[in-house]
């Protein structure tokens, strides 16, 4: 089994992602929200209790390469994340986290937003 340090030292910011594939309906997902700009699910690699990911549907390759005019929807994003975070019942609280780059640890180059909670979360995150 291959951690996600090791993913994300070889994945490569080209090409369609499994992201995109879930976005077009080619991967069946069960959606926990969706709307026009984005969708959550719950992430299959949980590294908590309660771990899903917000995606935009506008394929954004990494947070360092989204441009001034995605204002609105990096803010829809995280407005998301605090919605299905309540919906699900992280009360006591959550983390947030976008992954950039390889030594951010992105192992899928489409855009995405963690949350992760049911547990304590510990500092600093690693």
């Amino acid at each position: 089994m291959t951690s996600e340090t090791e993913k994300a030292q070889t994945a490569q910011p080209e090409g369609d992602t499994i992201f995109g594939k879930i976005v077009r309906g080619e991967i069946p997902t069960k959606f926990i929200y969706e709307d026009e700009q984005c969708v959550a699910f719950n992430d299959i690699s949980a590294q908590a209790p309660t771990h899903f990911l917000v995606i935009p549907k506008k394929p954004i390759v990494k947070l360092s390469d989204a441009e001034d005019t995605d204002e609105q929807l990096l803010g829809h994003l995280l407005i998301v994340a605090r919605k299905v975070a309540k919906d699900v019942g992280l009360a006591d609280g959550f983390r947030v986290t976008i992954n950039d780059g390889v030594k951010g640890g992105q192992s899928v180059y489409h855009l995405h937003v963690h949350v992760m909670g049911g547990r304590q979360m510990g500092w600093p995150p690693g």
